[in-house]
């Protein structure tokens, strides 16, 4: 430290080189983490300062520092609860949509339906009942066959060709 450098500055490097080392442990007891300890120090005096108050003559600097130091854990403390409110808002959200499909996903499952529905139009009524009562509704080729009155070799055929025409009709 030269005796060129301003007042202020002077004042800092004194109270840095006389206090650091204690606040340092201060928060290192406090905290329980020598990480966190480390870099509230540092956020301490860098509040100091950009706050360009006058430590010059300060008559208790372990005060003022624990002051600030303690100011600096509670803003931080509020910040992580904040964040973890975020946080877990976010997860929830995230977990309540992830059933739901995005707009362009329900877009393109919409205009494959409209497809799907315009090429089943050309079946006879049977062959598009078997169908959808299959793909759709999950009822076994028995429960159709009864349903339609129909064999279940019947209801094997209409879906054969539903498939094919189906197939046939989305390939051109």
């Amino acid at each position: 430290m030269s005796a060129a450098e301003p007042p202020f500055q002077q004042a800092i490097s004194e109270l840095y080189s006389n206090h650091h080392g204690w606040l340092f442990g201060w928060l290192r007891k406090k905290l329980g983490c020598s990480h966190n300890a480390a870099d509230l120090a540092q956020d301490t005096f860098a509040r100091i300062l950009a706050s360009r108050d006058v430590v010059a003559g300060m008559r208790e600097p372990r005060a003022y520092l624990s002051t600030t130091a303690r100011r600096l854990v509670i803003d931080r403390a509020r910040r992580k609860q904040i964040e973890d409110a975020y946080l877990q808002e976010l997860a929830l959200t995230a977990e309540t949509l992830a059933g739901f499909q995005s707009p362009e996903q329900i877009l393109t499952t919409l205009e494959a339906l409209e497809q799907i529905a315009f090429v089943l139009e050309e079946l006879s009524a049977n062959a598009r009942q078997a169908f959808l009562l299959y793909f759709l509704d999950g009822l076994t080729q028995v429960d159709i066959a009864a349903q339609l009155g129909i064999s279940e070799r019947m209801v094997r055929k209409h879906l054969m060709n539903a498939l094919l025409h189906c197939s046939n009709a989305l390939d051109v």
